[in-house]
């Protein structure tokens, strides 16, 4: 199994410290920065499969320096929040953040979302599929790669986050089906732990606005009042 690197961000050296501790004990190699400017000199010097981002950092904060990350890699992206930053938590994931966690955080919950994240990328982005797993999803206007971790619009490749990814195949996996919120975050997110709405729904919001052609009146992400979201869409079966 090859090396999972993870980078963990944040100001204060005890969270620092806490989570390197624990990462390592799961075997997961790991670094650390102090501000937004060490993340991304790190980044550029070392292939990361994971980063761990606190929201208020010195020098270039953590929504900066996510945005930044953001035109370089899908990779997951975890963000740190205080309980208060509400505004700046929908802002991360609008951005291209994967997730967040509340501070004060407990420290299993993390593990939890760091291996649901990695589990979930490294079979997206590896080379290989399951025998069972249909590796072209096509609709009408739309193709999904599983394989290939890339999605086409019209014949227009479509940048999509790791986590849009596994939501967009996710709805596309099972078209017509309903979902209620908290179905989708514990089948994409893989985690038990759902605080509210927030996540999933600026991650339709993003995801509709790739692949619709009106975000305000989507063809593929239907609302589903009252219960949460289906896929809908013609199969091309050519």
């Amino acid at each position: 199994m090859q090396d999972i690197q993870v980078l963990i961000a944040d100001d204060e050296k005890e969270i620092r410290d806490l989570l390197q501790k624990y990462l390592q004990r799961e075997m997961y190699k790991v670094d650390v920065a102090a501000n937004g400017e060490e993340v991304l000199r790190l980044f550029d010097q070392k292939k990361y499969n994971l980063i761990i981002l606190d929201l208020m950092m010195p020098k270039i904060d953590g929504i900066e320096v996510c945005r930044t990350l953001r035109n370089k890699t899908n990779i997951p992206i975890l963000m740190l929040t205080a309980k208060d930053e509400e505004v700046d938590k929908v802002l991360g994931l609008s951005i291209g953040a994967d997730d967040y966690i509340t501070k004060p955080f407990s420290i299993n919950e993390v593990i939890a979302r760091v291996k649901a994240h990695m589990r979930r990328f490294l079979i997206l982005g590896s080379n290989g599929s399951s025998v069972h797993e249909e590796t072209m999803i096509k609709f009408k206007n739309l193709t999904i790669d599983v394989k290939k971790y890339t999605i086409m619009k019209a014949g227009e490749e479509v940048s999509l986050t790791a986590k849009e990814f596994e939501l967009l195949k996710f709805f596309a996996s099972h078209p017509e089906q309903v979902f209620t919120k908290t179905q989708i975050f514990r089948q994409v997110w893989g985690s038990e732990f759902v605080e509210d709405d927030n996540t999933v729904m600026v991650h339709i919001r993003k995801l509709r606005k790739k692949i619709e052609d009106d975000p305000s009146d989507p063809k593929f992400i239907q609302t589903v009042w009252g219960i949460g979201y289906k896929f809908v869409g013609e199969k091309d079966e050519s």
